[in-house]
């Protein structure tokens, strides 16, 4: 390896530390994803059980095990808290950008390396993706190199390692499957599908790189469900399948949207890539192409495999943002595939371009200001808001340095400058302006602007449930699915009940807290529904009860009863 690549591989990793790692235990973890898997894996420390993902100290047949695995050695060397439910995510942050800069090079030059790891960075989902605890970084990068092994066996100048990339192929899409479930394979088998149709299913193969993928793709993706089957945890694979299936076929409370929801997010998140990466979707992209380069042949599976899990997300009812986000890896190819056109003069920087890009970095300068004021002017937003539970976590309070508008104005500034210089001179370094607002703008909302939204959304109820950590007790959302009480309660099995019949109106063990929100409607059926419940105090956005254990009831009998109800 040069040396001019192991330096760049050194700043990749330094500069991907420094933006990745920065603040990622600065908040609290975010229902549900979030803490889902946090939970999980704290469960698998305390309980020693590696094999079985848990919540609640029960079977937990939603995900496979490799993330929360991941997760669970992090919380064994940091400590079970935000920052080792994050980690993880940071490093794969750190990974992504080495593999897209080596994969770039390879495909095209060193410049092109570049320019996909650094639309990679400064794009704003990807930029946050890598600094939460969901599952998703390590699942979609797994995907992707099994798409981009198999575009390699594809590829006729790869004709001696065949082998190789069929194996790679299938190992990468099982890990897949193993941090998700089969939606990795279907992904991966839509995309090569659609690649088929349009070659006009012309394709040769041989049956021993046909056998090699399917073992690797079996032993990587299927071992631990092979597992299951053969220590009696059939039940739990069924339940899993019927998981995915349901996803597809309903809408999960809270996770609805429209038609084209991924359409928008992905257009207005990962910009600037995804307003560069618009000047390929035209006839004949490839026309002043080689249609035999290797960046021609990856052009095509990175098109593909963007419209399969757009329309596939499209498709499926529930609607959240990172559902679609493997489409960050296409868009960001596609974005430095036409800035690097731009840059040689094949296709133009156009004033749409300048445009959106100017229009975009205004918009969410905008915001950054807005929310910076949101205090001084909520007393006229409140009046027109019908929604009773937001107008209650309105009443939280929140504290800005001072800074934060301008930083807002860097970015608006850096993305004009960068519109102005790239337009006169096609240079790599016209980027750094665009990359070092965009890249200031991210930081500033990560350490400033998430902690004051948080106190908004569910700051009131994770005090209280941080409150609750080393007392005996049991902690019941009520009305409303969470999984933050598990988390920050630092739940331990004992306390594992979550029947709210029995916890309402059995002979309870130990007292039990009611969380609800601050709903008219809620707080009226939770006083109907335990009517011995006491109320406590009332916080931005929720209402807090307890219902003490029954006087003069024997603990025996209480167990009894609590043992009798969870059966």
């Amino acid at each position: 390896m040069k040396r001019s690549t192991l330096l760049t591989d050194l700043c990749i990793i330094v500069l991907g530390s420094l933006l990745f790692i920065t603040g990622i235990g600065g908040v609290r973890l975010f229902d549900w994803d979030e803490i889902n898997f946090a939970e999980s894996a704290r469960e698998m420390v305390l309980t020693g059980d590696w094999f079985n993902v848990q919540i609640n100290f029960e079977s937990f047949w939603e995900k496979p095990p490799l993330f929360i695995w991941m997760q669970a050695l992090s919380m064994k060397v940091f400590g079970v808290g935000e920052f080792a439910a994050r980690f993880p995510n940071a490093i794969m942050g750190i990974i992504t950008l080495l593999t897209l800069f080596h994969i770039g090079t390879s495909t095209e030059n060193r410049r092109f390396g570049l320019l996909w790891a650094g639309l990679y960075t400064i794009s704003f989902l990807p930029f946050f993706y890598f600094k939460s605890g969901i599952i998703d970084p390590w699942f979609n990068y797994f995907i992707f190199l099994g798409i981009y092994f198999f575009a390699r066996y594809s590829d006729q100048a790869e004709s001696s390692r065949r082998l190789r990339n069929a194996s790679l192929s299938g190992l990468f899409t099982g890990l897949a499957v193993l941090t998700k479930g089969p939606v990795a394979f279907l992904i991966f088998g839509l995309t090569f599908l659609v690649w088929l149709i349009f070659r006009k299913f012309r394709f040769s193969f041989r049956w021993k790189d046909v056998a090699a993928y399917l073992v690797m793709l079996a032993l990587a993706g299927g071992a631990w469900f092979i597992a299951l089957a053969a220590t009696g945890h059939s039940e739990v694979i069924k339940d899993f399948i019927d998981y995915q299936i349901r996803l597809f076929e309903t809408k999960d409370a809270g996770h609805g949207g429209f038609l084209l929801y991924h359409f928008v997010i992905l257009l207005f998140g990962v910009t600037p890539a995804s307003f560069f990466a618009l000047s390929t979707f035209r006839r004949k992209a490839l026309k002043d192409e080689d249609p035999q380069s290797r960046s021609s042949i990856l052009f095509r599976w990175m098109m593909v495999s963007l419209w399969v899990v757009l329309i596939l997300f499209t498709i499926v009812r529930t609607k959240i943002v990172h559902y679609s986000s493997f489409c960050y890896f296409p868009i960001t190819f596609l974005g430095a595939w036409a800035a690097s056109r731009m840059m040689d003069g094949k296709l133009k920087f156009t004033t749409w371009h300048r445009i959106a890009l100017i229009a975009t970095s205004a918009f969410y300068g905008i915001v950054l200001t807005g929310l910076t004021l949101f205090d001084k002017f909520k007393q006229h937003i409140i009046p027109l808001v019908d929604d009773p539970f937001a107008v209650s976590c309105m009443e939280a309070s929140s504290h800005w340095h001072g800074f934060e508008p301008f930083v807002g104005i860097l970015l608006i500034a850096a993305t004009i400058a960068f519109c102005v210089w790239f337009k006169r001179s096609r240079k790599l370094l016209n980027f750094l302006p665009l990359a070092a607002g965009n890249l200031l703008f991210a930081m500033t909302a990560i350490l400033c602007a998430v902690p004051e939204v948080e106190k908004y959304s569910q700051a009131s109820a994770i005090d209280f449930y941080i409150e609750r950590q080393g007392e005996d007790c049991y902690v019941l959302p009520s009305y409303f699915k969470s999984y933050a009480q598990y988390f920050y309660t630092d739940r331990q099995p004992e306390c594992n009940c979550d029947d709210f019949e029995w916890l309402s109106k059995g002979p309870i063990d130990k007292p039990c807290y009611f969380v609800v929100k601050d709903i008219p409607e809620h707080v009226q059926r939770l006083r109907e529904d335990v009517p011995d419940a006491r109320f406590l105090q009332r916080r931005s956005g929720f209402q807090f009860f307890v219902r003490e254990k029954p006087s003069g009831q024997q603990d025996t009998e209480a167990d009894q009863g609590k043992d009798s109800k969870v059966e």
